[in-house]
Order: structure tokens, then C-alpha cells, then sequence
């Protein structure tokens, strides 16, 4: 199976998912079925079918964090360094268009939030951006259009500016 790239933010988070989901979301389900039981004919009872459907989401949920973990890559971007745009970069963008700017640092999936300026790695930006280097403009297509961006610097940081624009 292939690789699944994440900052130590992101695995830490995947963690902390996990073991909220099977030390308290597990055990209040199983409690809230036992309660939904104790009710009586299980045909006709719907608190037993939302726990039952509960239960159901909470597996997944478990498996899914557990397959990311397990298949994780984790790429601290305190320890990079150099001119070209990598999983974890942080970049700060100039749309010539708008002639605004943006920061962004690449991310994986699970982390990728734009309106804390973290830009999964996935994305078109991301991926227009991946292997370029300072001064290099880009042309992304984007939900938005055609968007025409010049990198403007490339850092290795996990310190972001509070909430940035969006390109």
C-alpha cells in the first residue's frame, strides 16, 4: 500500500483521534446499547438503532485511523531544508492577478485545513507548487480558474501565521 506523508502535527492527531474513539466514544456506545436494550422489543426501538448505526461509524472510524497510522510517513518539516517547494514547505505565494498574498505550508490530507493556511498535499496548488522553487511562477487550474502564482519564499516552519486568504 502507498506511503501516507504527515507532518508530526498530524500523526499526533491521528493518535489522539484514536484513542479518543476506543477509551471514551467505544465505551459510551456500548453503554448507550446497553441502556437502548433494557427499553425492550429492539424492532421498533430507535435509540438501539442509532447506537447500533454509533457503533458502526465508531468502527470505521477506528480502522481508518489505524490504516493511516500504520501506513504513515512522517516528514518533519523542522529538520528540511533547501530552495524547492517539498511536503511540509511553508511558501508564500503572490497572485498576480489580485497581487495578494498568501502563506501556506503543505500538508497531508488528514491535516489539510485552508483556513488555517495548511494545504494538502493532494490539492492543485500543492501539486503545482511541489519540485519549484523561489521566483518560479505557477499556473494552477482551480475551482476558481485559471490562478497565476509566483513563489515568493520557501521555508521549513511549522509557525504559521494566524488565518490567511485563500488563493
Amino acid at each position: 500500500m502507498k506511503r501516507v506523508p504527515m507532518t508530526p502535527r498530524g500523526y499526533k492527531a491521528i493518535q489522539d483521534k484514536l484513542h479518543q474513539l476506543k477509551s471514551v466514544d467505544r465505551p459510551a456506545n456500548i453503554e448507550d446499547i446497553e441502556i437502548a436494550r433494557a427499553h425492550g422489543d429492539l424492532s421498533e426501538n430507535a435509540e438501539y438503532k442509532y447506537a447500533k448505526n454509533r457503533q458502526s461509524e465508531i468502527a470505521a472510524n477506528i480502522s481508518y485511523c489505524e490504516t493511516r497510522l500504520a501506513l504513515s510517513q512522517v516528514i518533519d518539516p523542522a529538520k528540511l531544508s533547501g530552495d524547492r517547494v517539498v511536503f511540509g514547505a511553508t511558501v508564500e505565494l503572490a497572485d498576480a492577478d489580485t497581487d495578494k498574498e498568501y502563506i501556506y505550508q503543505i500538508v497531508g490530507e488528514d491535516e489539510a485545513d485552508v483556513k488555517r493556511n495548511l494545504l494538502s498535499i493532494t490539492s492543485p496548488i500543492a501539486k503545482a507548487l511541489i519540485g519549484k522553487e523561489e521566483g518560479d511562477e505557477v499556473k494552477v487550474k482551480t475551482p476558481r480558474g485559471l490562478r497565476h502564482l509566483e513563489i515568493l519564499s520557501v521555508a521549513f516552519t511549522i509557525e504559521l501565521p494566524p488565518y490567511g486568504d485563500k488563493p
